[in-house]
């Protein structure tokens, strides 16, 4: 399921008449665009206080006079970089979807097949969220802020990652790869709806942190999406 940011920017886009309010919602949004950090050292340098700081305490905890001082700049310099804590943070988060999506690529081309491509999309997504002390703190402390994100603004971020997912199956019909009479679209909804599952709701029977039992249920439950009906 390969892709480039050009072509994510040109699929991905939210439903008519939604808002995208949500800290995730945004970050998910934006990642398909370069950062205003970027070559910035003193907003890299306050993006890595930032997120220290919430991965300690909390996003909701952590005070903007907090990030400043273990970044050594002044209130002042951190207010413009970021005006608001909203903006500060979701620069953060921003830079740990982006800092996915860039091992996504990189990995992607180790897949042979379509069902490898799901089987590495699967366990990779849940691999870099449940190991992010960022995202998985926001799921056992933040769970509220989390959950909102996920489903909040009529599913806004569920439907932006299921047209990402759906962009991908569809060229792999275009390929070749996977049959064209598959529902590329009912398809995408189930992988995305699954994967979302395990990140806000924790299994007593599913490890998320155990990339190889990921991988066997993705061979045996989410594969086989990948066989239209007949």
């Amino acid at each position: 399921m390969t892709s480039n940011a050009a072509e994510l920017t040109g699929t991905v886009k939210p439903p008519h008449g939604s808002s995208s309010s949500s800290v995730i919602q945004r970050a998910f949004l934006g990642s398909m665009t370069p950062t205003a950090a970027e070559n910035d050292p003193t907003a890299e340098r306050l993006l890595d206080a930032a997120y220290d700081l919430f991965c300690r305490f909390g996003i909701q905890r952590t005070a903007m006079e907090k990030v400043a001082k273990a970044a050594g700049v002044t209130r002042v310099t951190l207010y413009r970089k970021f005006a608001t804590k909203d903006a500060l943070v979701d620069e953060v988060v921003l830079r740990e979807f982006r800092r996915y999506f860039d091992q996504f690529r990189a990995d992607i081309p180790k897949a042979r097949t379509a069902a490898d491509r799901v089987v590495l999309g699967f366990v990779g997504s849940l691999r870099a969220f449940a190991g992010n002390p960022l995202i998985s703190g926001m799921a056992h402390t933040e769970s509220s802020m989390l959950i909102e994100s996920m489903i909040g603004d009529d599913g806004l971020l569920l439907s932006v990652v299921q047209q990402f997912v759906a962009a991908q199956l569809r060229r792999e019909q275009a390929a070749g790869n996977i049959s064209a009479d598959l529902d590329a679209e009912l398809v995408a909804e189930m992988f995305v709806r699954i994967s979302a599952s395990f990140l806000t709701v924790p299994s007593r029977v599913v490890d998320i942190t155990d990339d190889a039992q990921l991988a066997d249920i993705a061979r045996r439950f989410l594969v086989p999406m990948l066989e239209p009906r007949h």
